[in-house]
């Protein structure tokens, strides 16, 4: 009989070298004058200072469980075992999960609850640890990592980002994270800005989208269906084309790899503050997903996560 857990997650190797007990040292002495994510607020976390992420050195966590509605890689029989965490460092004015991104969502959890939360989802039989919204809180995740690993956690993790991450950051989880699933919003400066705040989110996430492949290449699927490692795109198609698909599909393509998995999807529709942009005030049409799909496909890229058929 095959065990569940056959193939083992990268972090095993670090935690017996003592390598990811100093990663979560390094990560909370940051939060000193923190600068874990783009934003370089520089205030000290510790003593409950709040910057762009208003989140000091506890994470929050609003919810948690397997979920069964993420890409079919993530999946498998058990679900995703998903930690939603509360707040965010950007401020999209569409954001499809304002309630928790937004909001101060669930109890402030430290380091031995949320290894325990871990533990649970592998008891539940979850396919995965899929953090969600964890740029903000790695400090906190790298800490109940090393509690949890040695109280038998053994399931790939999952970094599942809005995409707005810093590349020296993401050195922290070099040999941590299994499945990077990072977000790609926008192709155009200013858009960014109006839209989610930081107008450098561009060259921010390209970035660190460059630095999550380096890690762990390309998405790999074992005979099961279920991702191994490697990285996994999302990319949300907003309407009248503000999203910039054709560019973002073009750099996966010629700077990343043409055998990039990419999440093309079609669920926009106008919440939390987008009526206060025209241009975000209705849903997409079918006509503009079916354009963003063969946009990223006429960029070479093949790995579609469940396109749309067209016309």
């Amino acid at each position: 009989m095959r065990s569940r857990f056959e193939h083992l997650p990268a972090y095993l190797a670090l935690r017996e070298a003592n390598e990811l007990e100093q990663r979560a040292r390094q990560a909370a002495e940051r939060l000193q004058a923190c600068d874990l994510c783009p934003w370089q607020c520089r205030i000290d976390r510790r003593r409950a200072q709040l910057g762009r992420c208003r989140t000091g050195s506890r994470a929050r966590v609003a919810s948690y469980g397997p979920h069964f509605g993420e890409e079919a890689p993530l999946v498998g029989r058990g679900g995703s075992g998903t930690i939603f965490f509360a707040r965010c460092n950007l401020k999209c004015l569409f954001c499809q999960n304002h309630e928790i991104s937004q909001a101060d969502e669930g109890p402030e959890v430290d380091a031995e609850q949320l290894a325990a939360i871990m533990l649970r989802l592998q008891s539940m039989g979850c396919s995965n640890i899929n953090l969600v919204s964890p740029s903000h809180v790695i400090a906190p995740i790298l800490q109940a990592l090393v509690i949890a690993v040695d109280q038998g956690l053994r399931l790939p993790i999952v970094y599942n980002t809005g995409g707005y991450d810093s590349v020296d950051a993401l050195h922290l989880l070099d040999g941590v994270v299994d499945i990077y699933l990072p977000d790609m919003k926008f192709a155009d400066p200013e858009i960014a800005r109006r839209l989610s705040g930081p107008p450098d989110y561009p060259a921010v996430n390209r970035a660190a989208v460059r630095e999550m492949h380096r890690q762990v290449g390309d998405l790999q699927i074992g005979a099961d269906g279920l991702a191994r490692r490697g990285l996994l795109v999302r990319h949300l198609v907003l309407p009248n084309g503000l999203a910039g698909t054709p560019d973002i599909a073009r750099f996966l393509a010629s700077e990343i790899s043409p055998d990039t998995y990419i999440n093309v999807m079609a669920q926009y529709h106008p919440c939390y503050c987008a009526r206060m942009d025209p241009s975000l005030s209705r849903p997409i049409t079918r006509g503009e997903y079916l354009e963003a799909v063969r946009a990223v496909r006429a960029a070479g890229l093949h790995r579609l996560d469940q396109p749309a058929p067209e016309d």
